[in-house]
């Protein structure tokens, strides 16, 4: 008798759904998932800022170099994402 009591508020559970589709946009006539993009932006991002920290100096003095270039790349993916496709 629970999963009756139950059925009413399962429309509840589906109200941040929405059929607009994933976020996309065409390049060269095919559709490339936002995600994507992002996440080679963060690559980039990353290896752009060890190249700088290397002539700089400042990735003789980093203790954890690879959290901090991994943390810098999920930083800037994420503020792509933000910026492009984030509320709004």
């Amino acid at each position: 008798m629970r999963p009756l009591t139950t059925l009413p508020f399962f429309p509840l559970l589906l109200g941040g759904c929405a059929f607009r589709g994933a976020p996309s946009f065409p390049v060269v006539g095919a559709y490339f998932p936002a995600w994507m993009v992002c996440g080679l932006t963060g690559v980039a991002v990353s290896l752009g800022l060890r190249v700088v920290f290397v002539l700089t100096g400042v990735d003789a003095i980093l203790s954890f170099r690879l959290f901090t270039y991994v943390a810098l790349g999920v930083l800037a993916a994420l503020a792509v994402w933000l910026v492009a496709f984030g509320p709004g």
